[in-house]
């Protein structure tokens, strides 16, 4: 390669390839139409909706129906339960504090308690309800059908993950679907906002590979965008407001999630049913969890999670919630009601709303539509994050979500159950701060009768003397009563499981289950003192105007460096050792009373690392604590998308990655050049730093080894996503090219 060659014009760009690549003229291209990673597009529109304006008028008339009086007796069950436990909380704890006068610290006491005491009495009725139903009203999950009339598009949005994981999930199910003879009426459609480079080209390989797999004729498709505008839900509108046409209905799905065909199907059935219904909801629950802290999400979803969701799902009848994966929507009413406006003002609650699900619930019901729930149909999986500072990250992202929705809640025309679900959302996060500060003042009132001197005559007139006492009686009844109301939907979920002779039998007989729930409310009643500072600390750098990030989630199990473990929760520790010297230099009482939030802060550090190990989660899996039915019999679709993931990983390891990939194999390359989007992929003019940095270092590289050790993973990005950089990333040659003649070495060498 000569000095002209190595320091190539853009105008070359495009001119026939030589050498090694010239075998790619004769290759056959009629596979690498756009149309081979994706169909012809078929448009539909999808406009912002606005907050502000909403006519009645515009509202779709829905299809008489009977009034659903089940909903309406669970609502009066659920809400109206909730506030009588309230006001009795409330009258109780103003009888604790009012014994000889209510001071300004006892009334903040009062206000604080009775917010959160309505929060736990509210989720009590919700599983009273939920249990009732499940028991005697519950409908046996509905028959799949034989035949489907309308084509639906099963959607998987993925960013930066793991390709072997998540092609072998989607083959799982597509495999189940094709066992039931309907699976013409599905396409697949994997929707890439990747930004990762050696992500992005994986995936190309892991989908070349799926559909060499699935063999011809097989409906599965790829697409990826070269800016993940708006993340998630810019990523659906994209599929909507291009492809959307094609199809009647959407699944939308996570990139952990997993479906079995008879979920699948079935919702495909229910939406054709019932021309009314948006969005048709499923139950996820937590599957394929190993260390000890997912796995006691995963017990916890499988067996209270049941009364739980039945609960929300019987109050809330057809004005329902959506929680933005494993769900069914109607793709003409999503696209013609829930394009989301950008907030005003800048991040954390401005810019784009992130939990993007609840506000298009709200949406497609402010237009006429149904929004619900099928919590017994089952076979709807998804995953949960392996450790507690895993979970930590994930929820920083969600609580930033659900503060933004405090600009949604006045939005004009919403349902009165939507403004439900946005309070739910948001006190979920609120509820921390509340519980630290109701803590805090409890703290001061004990501190203040313990070293402030009293004042037992004002200088008001008064009769009696100011007697700054508590009803001690009464406040541990009021305790006892607030303990129970908080462990009494667990109980609720266990009595359940008990009754159900399959999920008593998966949960390793009635002896392991018992045990099991308590060991989980054990380590739960630990880890609570840590989440709520974490959570706190999350609301408040969000009311700081603080914006947060939007990395990948870590899915796999494993555990985090110590170090890292160290640095994240030595705060917390710090906060347990004051707590503990305080309470002690005030009364061992306020210790013993506050001893398990003082011990769950001065075991955070071991409580986290601990929780995250592999090896403690699958000890007690040995043993049969924390095991669940659809651990103790995988269902199919779990175990073949499991084999698969394992296998596609294998040979994932083995193949070239990134550049080096698409060098390598003219067919990839070619297959790779033809799916980029048409047209050129900037402006001339519009040059960004990382395109010119790629173009100068690529221009500067002897060899491919050269070139890949100078460019960043964004200057990679830039050259898989332009075909000029890549066709001159091409004509690099793997190994330092032999030294020219003397004679000719002079004008070759570099300056």
């Amino acid at each position: 390669m000569d000095a002209l060659t190595h320091s190539q014009p853009r105008e070359m760009a495009d001119a026939p390839l030589h050498g090694r690549n010239a075998e790619l003229k004769s290759a056959d291209f009629s596979a690498c139409e756009p149309s081979a990673c994706m169909p012809p597009e078929a448009p539909l529109a999808m406009p912002t909706q606005s907050l502000m304006r909403f006519s009645r008028g515009d509202r779709r008339q829905s299809l008489p129906r009977r009034p659903d009086l089940g909903a309406w007796l669970a609502r009066l069950v659920v809400f109206g339960g909730g506030l009588a436990l309230t006001a009795y909380g409330a009258r109780e704890m103003y009888e604790v504090v009012a014994v000889g006068g209510v001071t300004p610290l006892e009334w903040a006491l009062l206000i604080l308690f009775v917010i959160n005491f309505s929060w736990i009495a509210l989720a009590f009725t919700s599983a009273i309800a939920g249990l009732i139903w499940l028991l005697f009203l519950a409908p046996k999950p509905p028959a799949p059908p034989a035949s489907l009339r309308e084509r639906t598009a099963i959607v998987m949005p993925i960013y930066n993950e793991a390709p072997a994981r998540i092609f072998g999930a989607l083959q799982a199910m597509y495999e189940d679907v094709e066992a039931t003879g309907l699976n013409p009426s599905f396409d697949w459609f994997f929707l890439s906002d990747t930004t990762d480079p050696e992500v992005f080209v994986a995936e190309e390989q892991a989908f070349i590979a799926l559909r060499q797999r699935l063999g011809g004729g097989n409906r599965v498709f790829y697409r990826h965008r070269p800016k993940n505008t708006n993340r998630k839900a810019g990523n659906i509108e994209d599929f909507v407001t291009r492809w959307g046409g094609h199809y009647a209905h959407m699944v939308v799905l996570d990139a952990d999630s997993l479906m079995t065909a008879h979920a699948i199907v079935t919702l495909a059935a229910a939406m054709e049913a019932d021309p009314d219904a948006g969005i048709i909801q499923t139950l996820p629950l937590i599957i394929n969890r190993n260390t000890l802290f997912a796995r006691v999400q995963q017990f916890a979803a499988r067996i209270y999670g049941p009364v739980i969701a039945a609960g929300v799902s019987v109050w809330m009848g057809r004005e329902g919630n959506y929680w933005g994966h494993n769900a069914i929507l109607r793709t003409k009413a999503f696209a013609a009601h829930c394009g989301l406006p950008v907030l005003r003002g800048r991040p954390p609650l401005g810019g784009h709303i992130l939990s993007h699900d609840f506000v298009e619930a709200a949406l497609i019901l402010r237009a006429g539509y149904a929004v619900y729930m099928l919590p017994t149909l089952g076979g709807s999986f998804e995953e949960s994050p392996p450790s507690l500072i895993d979970l930590s990250a994930r929820d920083r992202r969600w609580c930033q979500g659900n503060l933004q929705h405090m600009r949604i809640l006045p939005a004009k025309g919403l349902h009165l159950a939507s403004r439900q679900h946005f309070v739910t959302g948001i006190m979920a996060y609120v509820a921390s701060p509340l519980w630290m500060l109701q803590l805090i003042v409890g703290i001061a009132l004990v501190l203040q009768a313990s070293y402030i001197r009293p004042e037992y005559f004002t200088s008001e007139f008064t009769l009696f003397p100011a007697w700054p006492r508590f009803d001690a009686a009464r406040s541990l009844s009021l305790f006892g009563l607030t303990m129970t109301i908080l462990l009494l939907p667990k109980i609720f979920g266990l009595a359940l499981a008990l009754v159900q002779g399959q999920t008593r039998r998966g949960g390793g007989g009635a002896f392991r289950l018992v045990v099991s729930t308590f060991f989980e409310i054990i380590m739960s009643a630990l880890l609570a003192p840590t989440m709520m500072l974490i959570q706190s600390g999350h609301v408040m750098h969000f009311i700081f105007g603080f914006d947060t990030g939007w990395d990948p989630q870590r899915r796999d199990d494993g555990s985090i460096p110590f170090s890292a473990i160290i640095r994240r929760h030595r705060s917390h520790v710090a906060m347990g050792i004051v707590m503990l010297v305080a309470g002690l230099s005030i009364s061992p009482s306020l210790v013993a009373w506050m001893s398990p939030t003082i011990l769950g802060l001065l075991l955070a550090i071991f409580l986290s690392w601990a929780t995250g190990l592999l090896s403690v989660g699958l000890a007690l899996r040995r043993i049969g604590l924390l095991v669940t039915p659809e651990e103790q019999a995988k269902p199919p679709v779990v175990a073949r998308a499991n084999l698969l993931a394992q296998e596609l990983a294998d040979k994932e390891a083995e193949s070239a990655q990134g550049l080096r990939a698409i060098h390598a194999d003219p067919q990839f390359w070619a297959l790779h050049m033809a799916w980029l989007p048409p047209g050129p992929a900037r402006r001339n003019g519009n040059i960004s730093a990382e395109w010119a940095l790629a173009e100068a270092k690529l221009g500067e590289a002897w060899t491919l080894d050269e070139a890949l050790s100078w460019l960043q993973p964004k200057e990679r990005m830039a050259i898989l996503q332009d075909r000029a950089l890549i066709k001159r990333l091409s004509l690099l040659p793997r190994d330092e090219p032999q030294p020219p003649p003397l004679a000719e070495a002079v004008p070759a060498a570099r300056s």
